[in-house]
């Protein structure tokens, strides 16, 4: 728990450091994998669970990026989800790294019901959602119904099945 680019923990503190769908939301990626990796003894694990940037998750943080664009100098959190992005941001720090890409998939009795649920509980959607009038949230709105009909392995215009990539990553903190 804790600020994921300032952890409240003693350097090497940690036998391993997790992170399931969350330091991708830091800001600063490069800040965030220093502290990851300084909080994880020499030897110890570093796992991290991402959305990735051409999975559903990633096209959807695309879209809503169309509609509200990011803050100046903030990367896209999916970019967690890139292999090549992740060993750029631990570099030296891990002596060892492999990666597994695996899907998950969520039902809907319908799209508008995954955008309603989206919408409502999930904090980039919910934030894009109020940020914007009127026009921009049924633009958005659209976009995200049409999103969950391309990525719904159904295709049966009742009930959809998406089915979303992540990658988990797995290193070793270097000695």
């Amino acid at each position: 728990m804790g600020d994921a680019e300032n952890l409240p923990f003693e350097d090497a503190s940690f036998d391993a450091v997790i992170s399931a769908l969350g330091v991708m939301f830091a800001p600063n990626h490069e800040r965030a994998a220093s502290e990851l990796v300084r909080v994880c003894r020499p030897g110890g694990t570093i796992a991290i669970a991402s959305w990735t940037p051409e999975g559903f998750i990633g096209q959807m943080f695309r879209t809503i990026g169309k509609h509200v664009p990011p803050p100046a100098g903030v990367k896209s959190p999916p970019l967690w989800g890139s292999e090549e992005h992740v060993r750029a941001l631990l570099g030296d720090g891990v002596d060892d790294m492999r990666a597994e890409k695996h899907t998950m998939s969520w039902r809907f009795r319908s799209p508008q019901e995954f955008v309603n649920l989206f919408r409502n509980f999930y904090g980039p959607t919910l934030k894009a959602f109020e940020a914007l009038d009127n026009t921009g949230k049924d633009s958005l709105e659209g976009e995200l119904l049409e999103l969950a009909r391309e990525f719904d392995r159904r295709k049966d215009g009742g009930a959809i099945a998406i089915e979303s990539d992540y990658l988990v990553l797995i290193a070793t903190r270097a000695g």
